[in-house]
């Protein structure tokens, strides 16, 4: 391996210094998304659910706290705090809190993309790099050493190139992984803040009916 990395030249570790750091993202976000937000969601929402058919909002804000720490936690108790409001404004305390976890969840995501692009683009110098050393060499030295010099600075090329799209490849399949997982939990808040909007929407509607009779 440190035999490549000096084959390739001084590009090749810019790569490799642009792949650990594109790993070590990953790692970070992987660990948030699929461990840190792992959570039953429609679980959670059932013991809410039931609290709240039975009228017992207190229990229901208490099922909220237990899961406070998780996005989905603090969502729903934002509309649960609105619970004796109208619908318009249960809907929108809980898309203010949507708004706000988007960015925790999202966070980072990007920087894969950039860190592909950037590995690419070094390999492509890389590559023009050593084309530009091996011609130069080449018209300045003997015809002994012509193909020597040739040879090292294709070499240069290759494997920048190479290199340059081993990085570049992994960090486009991790942004998707990553951006994907990312969707599936904004996708499951706005499901369950608007399961919720309806509950308590019907449950203000009965209260409305029966203060009627």
């Amino acid at each position: 391996m440190f035999s490549i990395l000096q084959n390739g030249g001084i590009f090749m570790y810019v790569i490799l210094g642009v792949s650990i750091a594109a790993l070590a993202l990953f790692l970070e976000r992987g660990v948030f998304l699929f461990f840190r937000l792992n959570l039953n969601t429609d679980q959670a929402f059932q013991r809410i659910l039931s609290s709240l058919e039975k009228s017992n909002y207190r229990d229901a804000l208490e099922e909220c706290a237990k899961i406070e720490k998780h996005p989905l936690g603090r969502i729903l108790k934002a509309g649960l705090l609105k619970s004796g409001k109208r619908d318009k404004e249960i809907e929108l305390a809980m898309e203010e809190n949507i708004l706000r976890e988007i960015p925790l969840v999202k966070a980072r995501i990007n920087y894969l993309t950039m860190f592909a692009n950037i590995s690419t683009l070094l390999g492509l110098l890389g590559t023009i790099v050593g084309l530009i050393t091996a011609f130069q060499g080449v018209s300045n030295a003997n015809a002994a050493m012509k193909q020597e010099i040739l040879a090292s600075g294709i070499s240069v090329a290759m494997f920048t190139t190479a290199f340059g799209l081993i990085v570049a490849i992994p960090c486009l399949v991790g942004y998707y992984i990553l951006n994907n997982r990312g969707d599936y939990w904004i996708e499951k808040f706005e499901e369950k803040a608007l399961s919720l909007l309806n509950v308590l929407s019907s449950l203000r509607k009965e209260r409305e009916l029966q203060c009627q009779e």
